[in-house]
């Protein structure tokens, strides 16, 4: 029974032996030796290992890795529908050549060991490679599908997957560097222990941007989406991406800022995404009245005031308020009696204007409000909310509001501050 004993290395090296004889047989016979010989032979037999690992690599990707594919597709989950569509079987069918070369190296090159060392050698690197490759895109693979998650949205997953990645690179690449030295990799680690400080200096912003993405993610301070403004890099738009060094924010010109990771922890900058949640979007301006128009209402100015709806229900309450508060009192001085100003009347038909507007949330604070007086007169400011956060409509509703109230001004008999231009002095000259 031993004769039939025969494992299936032995069967490789026997194969492996007549195929080198076949060959070494047919050179002679064509009139080669010595060197040329031997050069001719090892081409051939390198041709030959390189044609079967094709054939491998093809059977592999072409049969089996269709196979598991449809497979795949077939079943209820989902992830792993990603990793085919992220190629990680793609890289996985890589490994199969580089197997074979690492077996067969021996056999083809039997006799000659610098050819089997140098193979190997390749054979390694190679399936070092395809691993590195393959556990990269499954954790692409990873990535996407946990940024599909609901609760994962928006978050910079990236940062840390690039973290992952990097590591990986560097492990495979200390693994490559080993296998050519003919050195350990922990004798390459204890090396590279000694050029520490080196690798800070050099990793300082890799560093960094880990740090800050963690506490980004922690902090919940940054999304992708989120519209951030940042000053000092010039930067106001939306956050498009987030990476382990750099963010990047696509600006309102559609133009894009690259700011580092970490800048958003060290650094000031807003973030927008408080207002866009609240439902509102502020309007914020005032508009300078000059102090030399303010006076009491007249007769004439009160009569032309009260035909202005929105003013109906306030000038029934301030009468009757005033009324109360003027029975009894001298009235031919101004300075004992209340009476209403054209200034404060404007501020009560602003209010009542905004609060009838469709577009200005009531939800929310709500003031017109009078500012100190400055060299500039009288600013009245209005602080709402608009219903409306898109940029173009929010300024429309802005600019009708003011572009009314500019226009209206005249009624009260008021007039709005601004400073002397050219044509101002032009017209005292003449």
């Amino acid at each position: 029974m031993g004769l039939f004993q025969l494992n299936t290395n032995d069967v490789l090296q026997a194969l492996g032996s007549s195929y080198s004889s076949i060959i070494n047989n047919l050179l002679q016979n064509i009139g080669l030796s010595g060197v040329l010989l031997h050069l001719v032979k090892m081409t051939l037999i390198s041709i030959s290992l390189l044609s079967i690992c094709l054939i491998a690599d093809f059977i592999g990707r072409k049969f089996i890795l269709v196979l598991i594919e449809k497979v795949i597709k077939r079943t209820k989950n989902t992830w792993d529908d990603v990793l085919v569509e992220k190629k990680v079987f793609k890289n996985v069918a890589h490994i199969l050549p580089a197997v074979m070369v690492s077996s067969l190296a021996s056999v083809f090159y039997k006799g000659h060991t610098g050819w089997v060392s140098a193979v190997e050698k390749i054979a390694d690197i190679y399936l070092a490679i395809a691993i590195i490759l393959t556990v990269v895109a499954f954790f692409k693979a990873f990535q996407f599908y946990l940024e599909s998650r609901p609760f994962l949205k928006g978050k910079p997953l990236d940062s840390y997957m690039q973290l992952i990645r990097l590591i990986i690179y560097i492990v495979g690449g200390i693994y490559i560097i080993s296998v050519l030295a003919d050195k350990s990799p922990i004798g390459i680690l204890s090396a590279l222990g000694a050029m520490s400080v080196v690798l800070m200096l050099v990793f300082k912003d890799t560093i960094l941007g880990f740090v800050g993405s963690i506490q980004i993610a922690a902090n919940d301070m940054v999304k992708i989406g989120d519209w951030v403004e940042f000053p000092k890099f010039g930067a106001d738009g939306n956050v498009i991406e987030i990476k382990l060094q750099t963010v990047k924010v696509q600006n309102w010109d559609k133009t894009i800022t690259t700011i580092p990771t970490y800048s958003f922890v060290s650094d000031a900058f807003k973030n927008w995404r408080g207002m866009e949640e609240s439902g509102g979007r502020r309007i914020k301006r005032a508009i300078n009245i000059d102090m030399n128009s303010v006076k009491f209402c007249d007769d004439k100015l009160l009569a032309y005031l009260k035909e202005i709806e929105l003013l109906k229900a306030y000038f029934e309450k301030k009468e009757n308020d005033l009324k109360v508060y003027n029975t009894g009192k001298n009235s031919t001085h101004a300075a004992n009696i209340r009476k209403l100003t054209n200034l404060g009347t404007f501020r009560a038909y602003l209010e009542h204007l905004l609060n009838n507007h469709p577009s200005i949330t009531k939800e929310m604070t709500f003031l017109v409000r009078q500012l100190p007086p400055n060299e500039k007169g009288i600013p009245i400011e209005i602080y709402v909310f608009s219903s409306e956060q898109r940029w173009a409509h929010y300024e429309a509703i802005q600019a009708d509001i003011f572009d009314h109230i500019l226009a209206i001004l005249p009624d009260f008999e008021l007039k709005v501050f601004q400073s002397p231009t050219g044509a101002d002095f032009a017209g005292i000259s003449k």
